[in-house]
């Protein structure tokens, strides 16, 4: 028997040299064991490149064809196959087969794109919703998951992301139009497919986002988007409760959005303004909209009155067979709420005061499709008539971008602005009193 002499290393077995720990792989999400091959991470894109390609076309009967490999993922494996690729009739030149060749090649041989983009949609949709949704407010994640699973894992699901072209994109959206749906499902299905192709754009799946070059059919408005008057304004919050009724006195005479009015804390309240730096919605904080809603407009003395008037008003609250009443606002300190729910003096959520209140007495009046964004452009369209400059009125609205727009520490409101709030204060009494 031969022996090893004494100092020399012994030989590894080449079970110990290629075998890793069973560990090492037990522990990898479901995405990385099916897309992502290397144990490591990092996925397709450190595998070899692809091959770059320039096949010559031939005719076959009466079309140019060319023969492509591609790679695909089937049951999890990374193959790649032979398919015959059409480019055009065989009137073409020879020339002209050629440049439809290189468009066709283009994405094929890019050597910046890995065969990530061979991810299934859904496979894909599943990371989306993992890695992104996360980061968005509820409302707009539930959204979005209901756009995924409704509309676009039916259509898409079964595709790779590569294979979602300009073209089968337009297709799908044209076919979409056809059935004639509700502007709003056909704008949030193209955002959140917008969305889903941007990240795969950002994790380096694809080249470009198709969507940015989807066209759609402009709508035609059939009908002017509805505001209510000055006497349905009053008559409307002679039927609603406090503190309920302030709200919307708010809402009219400030254009503040329903968030922003349910995240206004003390300290945003100051003598003749009030300062927008947070909102509220169901459950999520977060910043104002815009850069230029964080921001602090005038308020007429009318509104403040009513606001610091909340503090001395009893709500009354049926409790069983009888009543209970409780304080509008618990607690007044700088970081408390101006609006806060009666009974726990928690932030307020929009639907139910706009189901429960505001609904109602617009039904009473006629007017049910009242609303908060129905207010608010009640209050644009106010500013209008009561001919307040529109550089002014964008400043209140706070639709404008421009640079004039105040730092919200500070707290200056420009003489214009008070004076626009004045005038729309005289414009709705005037028009008051023409009602009466």
């Amino acid at each position: 028997m031969a022996t090893t002499p004494e100092g020399a290393k012994q030989p590894k077995s080449s079970a110990s040299r290629i075998a890793p720990p069973a560990s090492d792989y037990d522990t990898l999400p479901i995405e990385q064991i099916r897309n992502e091959p290397s144990p490591q991470g990092g996925g397709y894109e450190k595998m070899a490149r692809r091959r770059y390609q320039k096949p010559r076309p031939q005719k076959r009967g009466n079309q140019w064809t060319i023969l492509v490999r591609e790679d695909v993922i089937e049951h999890g494996q990374r193959e790649r196959k032979v398919r015959r690729v059409p480019l055009g009739p065989s009137t073409l030149t020879r020339a002209e087969t050629e440049r439809l060749r290189d468009d066709y090649l283009a994405t094929i041989n890019q050597t910046n794109v890995g065969i990530g983009g061979a991810i299934l949609f859904r496979d894909f949709a599943r990371i989306y919703e993992r890695d992104v949704l996360p980061t968005l407010a509820t409302t707009t994640s539930d959204r979005s998951k209901s756009v995924l699973k409704n509309h676009l894992n039916p259509e898409f699901g079964d595709r790779m992301l590569r294979e979602l072209t300009v073209e089968v994109l337009q297709g799908y959206f044209a076919r979409l139009q056809a059935r004639d749906p509700e502007p709003e499902t056909l704008d949030k299905t193209r955002d959140v497919l917008s969305a889903v192709l941007r990240t795969a754009v950002d994790y380096g799946r694809l080249s470009t986002n198709p969507v940015d070059r989807i066209r759609l059919k402009k709508r035609k408005l059939t009908k002017p988007k509805p505001f209510i008057r000055v006497h349905q304004f009053y008559a409307l919050l002679e039927l609603i409760a406090e503190p309920y009724a302030t709200m919307v006195y708010v809402a009219v005479f400030t254009a503040l959005r329903i968030s922003e009015l349910a995240g206004l804390a003390w300290r945003n309240v100051h003598a003749d303004s009030i300062t927008v730096e947070q909102r509220y919605c169901r459950g999520d904080w977060d910043q104002p909209k815009s850069e230029a809603s964080q921001a602090t407009i005038a308020v007429d003395d009318h509104v403040m009155e009513r606001i610091q008037k909340l503090k001395s008003v009893e709500v009354v609250i049926r409790a069983g067979s009888g009543f209970r009443r409780y304080k509008a606002v618990k607690s007044d300190g700088p970081d408390d709420l101006v609006f806060q729910s009666p009974v726990k003096g928690a932030p307020m959520r929009d639907n139910n005061i706009l189901v429960r209140h505001i609904k109602p007495a617009g039904q009473k009046l006629g007017i049910g499709w009242v609303n908060w964004q129905v207010l608010r452009r009640s209050c644009a369209t106010w500013l209008d008539q009561a001919q307040v400059n529109v550089k002014d009125a964008q400043g209140l609205m706070r639709h404008s971008r421009a640079s004039t727009t105040q730092d919200v520490y500070q707290q200056v409101v420009p003489e214009s602005q008070r004076k626009a709030v004045r005038k729309l204060t005289a414009f709705v009494r005037e028009a008051l009193k023409e009602a009466v």
